[in-house]
């Protein structure tokens, strides 16, 4: 296999060529992931750096900074993993409903008609 020279023409569709179609990069996935991310690391290093400060506060019997140590944090990350689920599921419905909108109906006689 030769290495393509710089002068190489690239596909037509080389943007479909990847794993991931380009409309998972749009801007309301980018503000999930970010957001997503960002209560991740507020869960994990937030706790973490003020934790003396939590243990003040009592969740059912227990210092709030074990608490979300112990199990708190394990359920935020599940519930992190679900709305991601959710949002992208919505999204697809969305550009699905789209994309059905964009596009005309098939005539009653396309059945008829040979395909090829």
């Amino acid at each position: 296999m030769q290495p393509l020279s710089p002068q190489a023409p690239r596909p037509a569709d080389a943007e479909m060529a990847g794993p991931f179609p380009p409309d998972l990069h749009d801007v309301r996935h980018l503000w999930l992931k970010a957001g997503l991310l960002l209560l991740w690391a507020v869960v994990s290093f937030g706790a973490t750096y003020f934790a003396r400060d939590l243990q003040v506060l009592v969740v059912g019997g227990w210092p709030l900074g074990y608490w979300i140590a112990a199990q708190g944090a394990v359920l935020v990350f599940i519930g992190i993993v679900v709305a991601y689920g959710w949002a992208m599921n919505h999204f697809e419905r969305q550009d699905l409903a789209r994309r059905e909108a964009q596009e005309p109906l098939p005539s009653a006689h396309a059945a008829d008609r040979p395909h090829g």
